[in-house]
């Protein structure tokens, strides 16, 4: 008998046919023998009707209160996946965050779980039951609700997993796993078998939506293995683990892309000691999250320097930037915000030479141009523009032969 920890996303529980598809996989599991733990997700839509609710009643949210109101939806999930699963004489029993106890810090709508308390779902588990929990949400030390952040009740189904080392952690979507690209963008992407969580961290981290980071850096911490599956189509789905578990290390396992970049470029920077701590500190006192960043030296003891930020920031970003430039005097702003990020992801970059030639080779014979390049030891990510991203990734894709199929097994707990 294993332990499992399910987590059905919003899409899974989207309408009573879908609770009701949900509650027969679940029963599957408990058929096979397995202990079964299930985290859910709001309804498909609703925590966005939630949101558009609050937002037309204020623009200024009391932190406390809009954590109260969006984390609602996910209670009513809960409430009906169990009342399926009794009706199919399953016996189940739904809790919050708060009653089962995912205790988290105060930082309202991105909080962060400090820990799980499984005293509750141990004694439910132990009287039979299947326990549905609420995803996306938690309390802190003087009992207010909190969410985790958009993509939470995957950090909440790995947390867990991990408090009650769980034999795996399946997050069920809409896709049947992890692809080497969004195949909604290109239907030549293929499944991934298998992933390190240092490349699925790389990807999430780069605009892949198929986990939330933070769960995956919570998974890697804990080694809790996480399986990615369809809800609607049966299969092993991608296995994310440690890399000397990865049966098959391809050169380049996916390539991940933003289209919420703009890129923002000042010129004739005097080249001044810590200038550049004092531009960068200007744009982090407005909140504005920078990404990627270059300088280049240029005449007359000058340089340019250049960052991208999320598009929704860029208007405030401009602000920060144009008073930049009156105060240094006599630099050139320049802005794009209509650019993307292409990134490649693998751990055989380590021991390979030759990656950014091929990638920079194959942009180049479709005529794209790059304006900005940053790479890690797993990652390459170039910035072009956005008009070019769809015809850049399915180049870069071929010319790595992501378009062949992988060869690895992979076995899930229910073969």
């Amino acid at each position: 008998m294993a332990l499992i920890v399910q987590k059905y996303g919003g899409s899974s529980v989207g309408n009573l046919d879908r609770i009701h598809h949900v509650a027969d996989k679940v029963i599957k599991a408990r058929q096979q023998g397995h202990n079964v733990i299930v985290v859910v997700s709001a309804m498909y839509g609703e925590t966005d009707r939630l949101i558009r609710l609050a937002n037309a009643l204020t623009q200024h949210h009391d932190p406390r209160e809009y954590d109260v109101l969006i984390s609602s939806g996910e209670q009513v999930s809960m409430a009906l996946l169990s009342m399926a699963l009794n009706a199919k004489n399953y016996p189940a029993r739904s809790f919050t965050g708060p009653q089962i106890g995912i205790c988290t810090d105060s930082i309202h709508t991105k909080a962060r779980i400090l820990e799980v308390k499984t005293d509750i779902i141990q004694r439910e588990l132990d009287q039979g039951r299947i326990v549905v929990i609420a995803g996306f949400q938690g309390v802190n030390e003087i009992g207010d609700i909190t969410t985790l952040g958009r993509g939470g009740s995957d950090t909440t189904a790995v947390a867990i997993a991990a408090a009650l080392k769980a034999d795996e952690c399946q997050i069920y979507t809409d896709v049947d796993g992890v692809y080497t690209t969004d195949p909604h963008f290109l239907p030549a992407a293929r499944l991934i078998p298998q992933i390190s969580f240092e490349e699925m961290l790389e990807l999430a981290s780069l605009g892949a939506k198929v986990l939330q980071m933070r769960s995956v850096e919570l998974a890697s911490k804990h080694n809790m293995p996480i399986r990615v599956l369809s809800t609607f189509s049966e299969g092993s789905g991608t296995l994310v683990t440690f890399e000397d578990k990865v049966m098959q290390k391809r050169l380049v396992s996916g390539i991940a892309f933003s289209q919420e970049e703009a890129i923002i470029s000042l010129s004739g920077v005097p080249r001044e000691l810590g200038v550049e701590g004092h531009i960068l500190g200007k744009v982090s006192e407005a909140n504005i999250e920078i990404d990627m960043i270059a300088q280049n030296a240029s005449i007359d003891n000058k340089s340019d320097f250049t960052f991208t930020v999320n598009r929704r920031e860029h208007a405030k970003a401009m602000e920060v930037v144009e008073a930049l430039a009156a105060e240094l005097g006599s630099i050139t702003v320049k802005t794009n915000a209509k650019v993307a990020k292409l990134s490649l992801v693998g751990i055989g970059m380590r021991s390979h030479a030759g990656v950014a030639t091929t990638m920079f080779k194959a942009l180049g014979k479709e005529g794209i141009n790059i304006q900005m390049i940053t790479t890690s030891e797993i990652k390459i990510s170039v910035v072009v523009d956005e008009m070019h991203l769809e015809r850049g990734v399915a180049a870069v894709h071929q010319a790595f032969e992501l378009d062949k199929p992988h060869k690895t097994t992979n076995t899930s707990l229910f073969e």
